[in-house]
């Protein structure tokens, strides 16, 4: 169970966790094993006396069939049942055990015997000369009885009968019942412990492949993610050292990719601030040497804000490239409205088309109309509508257009998003290159940072949408210009995957 403050229970070790769930149903079969033992120990304990008792009951019952045979003899009533003295010398000569006898006659009178044996009680139909056994008590002694029904000589056909039954306490066979116990669960203390030991260092020879492995991973340098060998390893490891390889493969490919980025951001923000400080000493200089005047400074001071525009405009650019690839902050969604952020986005960028003389304008469904909502990061979102913007007004000239559409599926599978300008357009063999970092068109003229369209792919991938590119306008045959003298443009369309439908 997770303890106080949700935190789930500390993982013990494996060794214990495997040794526990083998020792744990040994040491839960060991008293079984000891109550079966005593179990069939007493079985086997009271066969041998069990026949031996049954030859005294049935002899008894012979001679008493043979006495009420001939009952004419000269005793009568019960002394003439009585046993005579050799037989009642045999069933007194045990020492460790009483031996009780009782004869019953023809009405179930005491004939002869011990009057506290119990008669019966079994309800089945009555069998001359059918040996029988049960559990019983003579007056305080447990007594294990024999007992049968006799029929007299001569009389076999009738349903009269009487009763023999000879008991004797169960002394002898609990001592034999202790000696077989001993002799079968005294070696199994021996065999326990043993057997426990043995599992141990079967269990820490099979957990040794595991130690080797660790030992080998802590032995790499932190810089090594090369994968682990895993033909070193057991067929049950060999899951989770493909797993952890796999990992390594990612955070290599991951950690060449930050170093490839740091690099290439180190080189981009050295143009600009390598220009503000030539800027800057130039402007000492002339100052130093009485030969600048205001408008020189002007120049200068307007060279030095424009290199540090583009030096915060390529900060804030790797800000939203890290936020983008922020994959915890990617999972926090929430339902958008697609319309009120293109909306929000293009009045922001207004006063810049105006200063560029660009034509920029929202064609769409309006916020409040919207029926489908996207499921994701709000910030990231907005980051992409900004970037594409940006990238649209960078390139598209005076005179130009630029126009952001959202429009919903009527089927309510998607949201699409689409940025179109009228500037030069990206040729087709470009179009996969411009959405790596750093990467900027030759000839294009334009200073950029590079990372706009890095950011947005970023961002598309992260919320499972698809994105395309393609032309604003047909092209010409020849010399990629579009029938009406205008640049091809550059259309972006980005399919989001709708949430639910919500209606006014």
């Amino acid at each position: 169970m997770p303890n106080k403050g949700g935190a789930s229970p500390q993982q013990g070790s494996l060794f214990g966790e495997i040794l526990d769930w083998m020792l744990a149903p040994l040491l839960l079969i060991w008293p079984i094993s000891v109550a079966l033992t005593w179990l069939v120990a007493q079985g086997i304990a009271s066969r041998p006396y069990d026949r031996e008792l049954g030859e005294v009951a049935r002899s008894l019952g012979q001679q008493v069939a043979a006495t009420e045979a001939s009952g004419a003899g000269a005793s009568k009533g019960r002394d003439r049942y009585a046993l005579v003295p050799e037989a009642a010398a045999l069933l007194r000569a045990d020492a460790s055990d009483t031996v009780f006898y009782q004869v019953l006659g023809l009405r179930g009178e005491l004939l002869s015997g011990d009057a506290t044996l119990p008669v019966p009680t079994d309800d089945g139909p009555i069998v001359p000369w059918e040996l029988h056994f049960r559990d019983d008590e003579a007056g305080a002694d447990a007594v294990r009885v024999a007992y049968l029904w006799v029929a007299p000589e001569g009389q076999a056909g009738t349903s009269r009968t009487m009763l023999v039954q000879v008991a004797e306490t169960l002394g002898k066979r609990a001592r034999l019942t202790n000696e077989i116990i001993k002799g079968v669960i005294l070696p199994q203390f021996v065999i326990l412990p043993l057997a426990v030991l043995l599992v141990w260092l079967a269990l820490a020879r099979g957990i040794s492949p595991l130690n080797e492995l660790q030992r080998r991973i802590r032995s790499r340098e932190s810089s090594d993610l090369s994968p682990i060998d895993e033909r070193r390893v057991p067929d049950e490891v060999a899951p989770l050292v493909r797993a952890i390889n796999d990992l390594l493969a990612r955070l290599d490919s991951s950690m060449s990719r930050q170093k490839h980025f740091l690099a290439d951001a180190a080189h981009q923000l050295k143009t600009p601030l390598a220009g503000l400080r030539t800027q800057a000493e130039l402007v000492e200089r002339e100052i130093d040497a009485g030969r600048s005047t205001p408008d020189e400074l002007k120049r200068s001071l307007a060279q030095i804000a424009r290199a540090s525009e583009r030096a915060a405009h390529m900060v804030n650019q790797l800000l939203s490239m890290a936020r983008a690839e922020d994959a915890e902050q990617a999972m926090r969604r929430e339902p958008v409205n697609l319309a009120e952020i293109a909306i929000d986005t293009v009045r922001d960028f207004v006063p810049r088309a105006l200063e560029r003389r660009i034509d920029l304008g929202y064609d769409g469904v309006a916020p409040d109309e919207a029926r489908l909502r996207v499921q994701g990061q709000p910030v990231l979102i907005g980051e992409l509508v900004r970037n594409l913007v940006d990238n649209a007004l960078l390139y598209t000239p005076a005179g130009g257009v630029v126009t952001v559409r959202v429009v919903e599926d009527p089927f309510g599978q998607v949201v699409v998003l689409q940025v179109e300008d009228t500037g030069p357009g990206i040729p087709p063999p470009e179009r996969e290159k411009v959405f790596q970092p750093f990467y900027r068109s030759l000839g294009s003229g334009v200073e950029g940072s590079g990372l706009g369209l890095a950011i947005v792919q970023e961002i598309v991938q992260q919320h499972e949408a698809e994105l395309t590119l393609d032309d604003t306008r047909v092209r010409r045959a020849a010399g990629g210009e579009s029938p009406d003298g205008q640049g091809p443009g550059a259309r972006f369309t980005i399919r989001f995957p709708a949430a639910a439908a919500l209606r006014s």
